[in-house]
């Protein structure tokens, strides 16, 4: 099994090809999840994810005949962005299976570093089967994104580095998809630190871990926002690591994830993908399970779809109240919309859309319903416009 000094290996293969990225407290999400918060800013590697860690230790230790016949490799896209980069600066080929629904951002990053990108099957175990017929057809060497000692020694320098920043933290929280990093995170951790407690973290939509371990029957899901640790089997290598040194697995589900990244995003000016944010969604679900610890967590990656990422910020504010919909029941007369809006100007709120809806409506032929989109300052501000609306007498009320 995997030990600290294959880690300590690792480590000075990737000295000065992989940043030394910070590991610092967040004041202010300390602040909100009642436990002391130190960041692992791995999302600010080139490739904005810890994965070119375990794939620069693996492709540092080729032959020169393997490297002469070049690599493949199976990605939902940061792994695929880590063998690019690496293969790219020692001279290799490199030809990357991506299933279908790998975010576009991912893919053209990993063509922008020369590799061959193929796109194929609609799960990961359908891209990794289709790389591994391609290492066999053309003598490519198969680097596994986590399935591999060499990978998994890669990831674990994360702790190492972790650890010698701040000696102090007594829980780990690692996001999970195959278990290469925590894996590889905890064998350095429990080394370093056998009082450590290193806690894995998974979608419930993808519980493939936490299956394994816990011996449940959890259902699988078909996709998530956390694409980086939609994995449905977990690493041979990996099981019995996971078994041994990671003391507990939590569950987050998509709307905390989502919470997760915007608060990052708001808060530390930072920006993380859905796997990014696991750790810091489990504190959020699970707050009285990490109250008064000093807890360190990996931002494990930063490739996220501008489109997706406008969504989940735009469905926070609603959370948040800062974007609020409410209807107004009112006299269908001129003037009236012009009153409405002064009112809602009146209470603070800016108006985003106007929506008039004289059809599909119970109330009386001679009223109309309007509906509003606002943006807010929160709950309370949007119950103040409501309170502001009726007292003015129009019918108004939250959607």
């Amino acid at each position: 099994m995997l030990q600290i000094d294959d880690i300590r290996a690792a480590a000075a293969r990737l000295n000065g090809h992989v940043l030394r990225t910070p590991c610092v407290e967040s004041r202010t999400l300390s602040q909100l999840t009642g436990c002391q918060v130190f960041l692992k800013f791995e999302n600010l590697q080139y490739t904005a994810s810890f994965k070119e860690r375990g794939a620069c230790n693996k492709l540092s230790q080729l032959t020169p005949e393997e490297r002469a016949r070049g690599v493949v490799a199976m990605s939902a896209g940061n792994h695929a962005q880590g063998v690019a980069y690496h293969a790219q600066r020692l001279g290799l080929r490199a030809v990357i299976v991506m299933p279908r629904f790998t975010p576009g951002v991912k893919v053209e990053r990993t063509r922008g570093f020369g590799a061959e990108v193929v796109l194929h099957g609609d799960t990961l175990d359908e891209a990794r089967a289709h790389a591994r017929a391609l290492a066999a057809q053309q003598g490519l060497v198969f680097v596994h994104p986590y399935d591999d000692e060499a990978i998994v020694a890669g990831q674990g320098t994360v702790a190492l580095e972790m650890l010698a920043d701040v000696p102090d933290l007594d829980t780990l929280v690692v996001a999970v998809g195959g278990g290469g990093l925590i894996a590889g995170m905890a064998t350095a951790a429990k080394a370093l630190k056998p009082g450590i407690e290193v806690i894995g973290v998974q979608t419930e939509r993808f519980p493939a871990m936490v299956n394994a371990i816990k011996g449940t029957h959890l259902p699988q899901g078909s996709s998530t926002i956390a694409e980086g640790i939609a994995v449905g089997t977990p690493g041979e290598v990996n099981l019995p690591i996971v078994r041994e040194r990671v003391d507990d697995l939590l569950l987050v589900d998509e709307g905390d994830i989502e919470q997760a990244i915007v608060m990052l995003l708001e808060i530390e000016k930072t920006l993380v993908e859905g796997a990014g944010a696991a750790g810091l969604a489990a504190l959020l679900k699970h707050p009285k399970r990490f109250a008064g610890r000093r807890v360190g967590l990996v931002l494990c990656g930063g490739n996220i779809d501008p489109m997706l990422l406008a969504s989940i910020i735009e469905r926070g504010m609603v959370r948040a109240g800062r974007l609020a919909r409410i209807a107004v029941n009112a006299r269908d007369v001129p003037g009236n919309l012009a009153r409405i809006t002064a009112l809602v100007a009146e209470a603070g709120a800016n108006i985003d859309e106007v929506h008039h809806q004289r059809a599909f409506t119970l109330l009386a032929a001679q009223n109309v319903e309007i509906e509003l989109v606002l943006q807010t300052r929160g709950h309370a501000h949007v119950q103040q416009v409501i309170d502001v609306l009726n007292a003015a007498g129009f019918g108004a009320h939250a959607q």
